[in-house]
């Protein structure tokens, strides 16, 4: 009676791409613009801190942002045909960790906040604002990118925006200060 030999375990391929702590160590280096992304799918208003707003096209103006699959966020994003993302000035890190904060009523006082004819929820003191119509959701891993169409906008001249880079918030000032 013969036996066939049993081949070693082949150890799993490593995962394509760099590991998840290098990765979030090399994007804690890259400044971005801090906003809030908002919105009400007819369950009440939602929102989340974002860092990932790109402008992507002048003619149409459309613009996109990410949003995690596993974020409470999610399901009322998806279900959502409008938004407005808000511009934070250098003086809201509150309000960014308000709607970075799981688990809380984010427009909850101290939260001011409003609503736009549309019914979309706009946050008040912000440095600006734009409502756009959800066009589209590409999924891309656990995120996904919503490219939206600007609406509408409102503009607050004159303001820092809020900046986050390596784990916490910061504001611009002029090179004359520095």
């Amino acid at each position: 009676m013969s036996t066939t030999p049993v081949p070693a375990a082949v150890p799993a391929a490593p995962a394509p791409g760099i590991a998840p702590e290098r990765f979030k160590q090399a994007f804690r280096r890259h400044p971005a613009g801090v906003v809030v992304v908002t919105t009400d799918a007819g369950h009440g208003p939602v929102g989340f801190t974002a860092t990932s707003l790109t402008s992507l096209s002048l003619a149409p103006p459309l613009v996109s942002f990410g949003v995690g699959t596993s974020t409470s966020s999610w399901p009322h994003i998806e279900r959502a045909t409008t938004a407005v993302v808000h511009f934070l000035g250098a003086e809201q890190r509150a309000l960014a960790t308000t709607f970075a904060t799981s688990g809380i009523d984010r427009f909850a006082a101290p939260t001011r906040w409003t609503r736009l004819a549309g019914g979309e929820p706009v946050l008040d003191g912000v440095a600006g604002w734009l409502r756009l119509t959800l066009r589209s959701v590409v999924p891309a891993g656990d995120h996904r990118i919503v490219i939206a169409r600007v609406e509408e906008s409102w503009l607050d001249e004159g303001r820092s925006p809020l900046l986050f880079h390596d784990g916490s918030y910061h504001s611009l000032r002029p090179a004359s200060d520095q």
